[in-house]
């Protein structure tokens, strides 16, 4: 087994163990490597308010599980195996951070949730993506913000409803909610979306971030 499969190997274990707490930081992570710009708009009790300037990703088609953890492993394989070369253009590309994970909960219990998995296409190689079966790029526009909550470690299925849900409340009776409402119920394929910076390497100072993606109305003054 190669260094590169030994790595990957050892990230799907990792991903699917630890604790959460929250951690007020600047990813230590995008001081390494390559990650989205954007502005800090507003910072709030808890959360933050970010306006991306049009990050593109790299992006599988949903992925239908009733794990966070198992879908995010299914699709970072697809996406790793991409950036290693297995693409119409066989070109290996730089890691990025974060890897991203969309959600869109299912209905009821029993039912399965639906996940979308990005990769955060380099600068580089933006004006002309690599492609592959079963991904799609995904170009998100210069209106585009977030809501963001920050936790540490590695992030497990229980995490999720907990962040998303302390989320909500930190943002409750903002302007924001309601832009976050509005856009929601524009666009219902996410719900919301758990970004992971760190190597399984990192032990400490993991960052992980609950993001409330909307797109700003111009009638909201910001």
């Amino acid at each position: 087994m190669n260094s590169l499969m030994i790595k990957l190997c050892f990230f799907l274990v990792l991903i699917s163990n630890g604790y959460s707490t929250k951690l007020d930081s600047y990813p230590p992570t995008c001081k390494k490597i390559e990650c989205p710009n954007y502005d800090v708009i507003e910072s709030g009790k808890d959360y933050e308010i970010r306006r991306y300037n049009s990050p593109m990703w790299m992006s599988t088609e949903p992925i239908d599980d009733t794990s966070f953890v198992s879908a995010t492993r299914i699709g970072f394989t697809r996406l790793f195996m991409y950036i290693q070369g297995k693409n119409d253009q066989h070109e290996k590309m730089d890691m990025t951070a974060p890897v991203m994970t969309q959600v869109k909960p299912s209905d009821g219990p029993l039912c399965s949730t639906s996940f979308v998995v990005s990769f955060n296409v380099p600068k580089k190689n933006q004006p002309n993506p690599p492609s592959a079966e079963g991904l799609h790029p995904q170009k998100w526009n210069q209106s585009s913000y977030a809501a963001v909550r920050q936790f540490s470690g590695f992030v497990t299925d229980g995490d999720i409803p907990k962040q998303a849900a302390a989320l909500t409340a930190s943002i409750a009776d903002t302007k924001w909610a309601a832009a976050i409402e509005k856009s929601r119920s524009k666009d219902n394929s996410t719900i919301y979306t758990v970004a992971q910076y760190n190597s399984p390497f990192e032990f400490r100072a993991r960052v992980n971030e609950m993001w409330f993606t909307f797109v700003m109305d111009s009638a909201i003054d910001i």
